[in-house]
């Protein structure tokens, strides 16, 4: 996929996070590089040490994040499921009671109607 297309489509979450752990690796490549050897090759390799477990502990985060993110979506994805169904059972309520009321408001017009129509009494 092109870069033009690529800021056009919208991005999965699976494609979204690969794109950030290809952008983390591109970015801490050049740490993993061999280094050369001797007195500033101890140093180099303490520095690149550090290094690693600073974007490690990095990356991780970034994982344990995209987790949590997943789980959020999930959760409010199984909420709005579930207000979605409450929404229409309420409504289906309301229907089922609006139409008793006016059944009940016909009944109570047709008692009147003989109650106070001449003859009766």
């Amino acid at each position: 996929m092109t870069a033009a297309a690529r800021s056009e489509a919208p991005l999965q979450p699976s494609e979204f996070e690969g794109e950030i752990r290809e952008f983390i690796r591109r970015d801490v490549a050049h740490l993993r590089r061999p280094q050369p050897e001797g007195p500033a090759a101890d140093a180099v390799n303490n520095l690149n040490s550090l290094l690693d477990r600073v974007s490690g502990s990095s990356v991780q985060e970034i994982d344990d994040l995209i987790a949590d993110l997943r789980n959020v979506r999930d959760f409010l994805q199984t909420e709005g499921e579930r207000v979605q169904r409450e929404i229409t059972s309420y409504a289906q309520l309301s229907q089922v009671a609006m139409t008793s009321v006016k059944i009940i408001a016909e009944s109570m017009q047709q008692w009147k109607a003989q109650v106070g129509a001449p003859g009766r009494g």
